[in-house]
């Protein structure tokens, strides 16, 4: 299995000035996975230092064959992930 990441998820690393090895990462260890209702997509969720302080960091990807395409990362503010779970848009894998 090979981790490539989306065009997107790129520019999102430098735009937002985020290690680059860190959405990869968040995809193996992470221990919080959901499914996304609206998108379809998987997200993967880890706690990670971003910006000087420790904060959940979410990626979205999908399964493309044998291979895993990680489509964008983003740092969550703190009730972000609560209030997906809450409202169904991720429902929990």
């Amino acid at each position: 299995m090979q981790i490539k990441y989306s065009k997107h998820i790129e520019t999102r690393i430098a735009m937002r000035k985020i290690e680059y090895d860190l959405p990869k990462r968040i995809y193996e260890d992470a221990r919080e996975r959901f499914t996304d209702t609206e998108t379809g997509h998987s997200i993967a969720v880890m706690r990670a230092v971003i910006y000087g302080k420790e904060r959940d960091i979410m990626v979205a990807y999908r399964h493309e064959d044998v291979d895993v395409k990680l489509l964008t990362i983003h740092p969550l503010k703190e009730v972000q992930k609560e209030n997906r779970i809450q409202s169904g848009k991720w429902r929990k894998i």
